[in-house]
């Protein structure tokens, strides 16, 4: 096993456990996060991982890591309730990774949004789940969200 596959396997075995700490260590410090609701560099990608952990108590996950031609990608699937409806979520996500100096320097997740904001969201998410309008609005939602933990956290230290 390559040492990068090997990294995203502790990263995902931590996230199973919700060890925010040691998901943030696999990362580079200019480290690049984009996914449907996200698009994070750097520390942020920390406390967005340290915020989801820490919410999703009753989250569970199962994961697989693949590498093939030198490329590690995973495939995760996480079942949580989304806090801001408590419904049911089970999203499927597909990952690609690249690396720089044996961490993580870019995490690309997939998933449909669609899928997911019918789950989250409920009728909202079904009947407009596929438009830009929604998404861009559970972004915002999400990142003041993910502001207002920084802040908090800040404030403690």
């Amino acid at each position: 096993m390559s040492n990068e596959k090997q990294l995203i396997e502790t990263f995902y075995s931590a996230f199973k456990k919700r060890d925010y700490q040691i998901m943030a260590s696999c990362y580079h410090p200019d480290a690049t996060f984009k996914d449907e609701v996200f698009q994070l560099k750097g520390r942020d990608i920390a406390a967005m991982w340290q915020m989801l952990c820490e919410r999703g108590a009753d989250m569970e996950m199962t994961f697989s890591v693949t590498e093939k031609d030198g490329k590690v990608n995973a495939h995760w699937e996480p079942r949580y309730t989304f806090s801001q409806t408590g419904r049911n979520v089970h999203n499927i996500v597909d990952a690609d990774f690249e690396f720089k100096g044996g961490k993580i320097i870019k995490h690309v997740d997939h998933f449909s949004f669609w899928r997911w904001s019918r789950q989250a969201l409920g009728i909202s998410g079904l009947l407009l789940g596929w438009s830009s309008l929604l998404q861009n609005k559970v972004a915002t939602v999400a990142n003041k969200s993910l502001q207002r933990f920084n802040d908090n956290n800040l404030s403690r230290v």
